[in-house]
């Protein structure tokens, strides 16, 4: 049985709460689903004062002590998470922009390996795309692999096209999802491969009183081929190698 978890960044119980509904009921058809739904607006998260004690010191060392950890720990426990949110003002709603900014150490550090997201958007006029692709930027930043989510025209009151609309979009959406759930790890992109790569040499250079630098030394990252393994083919190879290099100049020119 997969786990799922659906993060929602809306406290109303229509359109996004709607389609994450419909998304659980096709992803149960395809199989045995263990399924819960995170209201973020039910959990204390405290807006980031950008201290960066997360980034320099570590993450235990954040001076705001709510329910970080525990949305965290939701994340580890599954196998797959949705990030289901609303347009606000053309962006995505203040409570998920803000889990991401008090989990944004983990960009630094991702974790979230073997694990897969997707996201969906829900709105009324337009913009949404940009929403979708800020969502999976992020998803692949914490170490998901990302499955093609949907955005959905929702203007209230919704037409009955636009309910068959939302129908259609979430099953293509979800039957992606459980695919990609069943599906072993990937070889990481040649971009992500590039931030990998590149960075370390910058980590490195920055010094023991850093905490990257520690948690690079304990997972080994300096000298693996990738965050975790994996099989690159040649041209990745000889890529990882140039991306080293370059990473190398790069600290040599500071």
């Amino acid at each position: 049985m997969k786990k799922v978890t659906a993060f929602i960044g809306t406290q109303t119980k229509k359109a996004t709460y709607q389609a994450v509904q419909e998304f659980e009921k096709n992803l149960k058809q395809y199989g045995e689903i263990d399924f819960e739904y995170v209201f973020l607006s039910d959990y204390h998260l405290e807006f980031c004062r950008g201290c960066k004690l997360c980034f320099d010191k570590g993450e235990e060392h954040c001076p705001l002590k709510d329910d970080r950890d525990v949305l965290l720990e939701k994340m580890e426990q599954s196998d797959g998470v949705i990030f289901a949110t609303p347009n606000y003002a053309f962006q995505l709603s203040a409570r998920m922009k803000n889990l991401f900014d008090r989990t944004a150490f983990i960009d630094h550090r991702p974790r979230f390996f073997g694990k897969t997201c997707t996201a969906i958007v829900t709105q009324g006029i337009g913009r949404g795309g940009d929403i979708l692709k800020y969502l999976y930027f992020t998803g692949e930043n914490l170490g998901f692999h990302v499955s093609k989510g949907c955005c959905i025209n929702t203007l209230e009151p919704m037409t009955e096209l636009q309910q068959r609309k939302l129908v259609q979009k979430v099953r293509k959406a979800s039957a992606r999802f459980y695919k990609e759930l069943l599906r072993p790890t990937p070889p990481p992109s040649f971009f992500r491969l590039m931030m990998f790569r590149v960075s370390r040499p910058l980590i490195k250079s920055a010094g023991e009183k850093y905490r990257d630098y520690h948690y690079y030394t304990e997972k080994g990252w300096f000298e693996s081929d990738y965050y975790y393994p994996t099989s690159l083919g040649l041209p990745k190879r000889l890529a990882g190698y140039l991306f080293d290099f370059i990473g190398r100049q790069v600290v040599k020119r500071q």
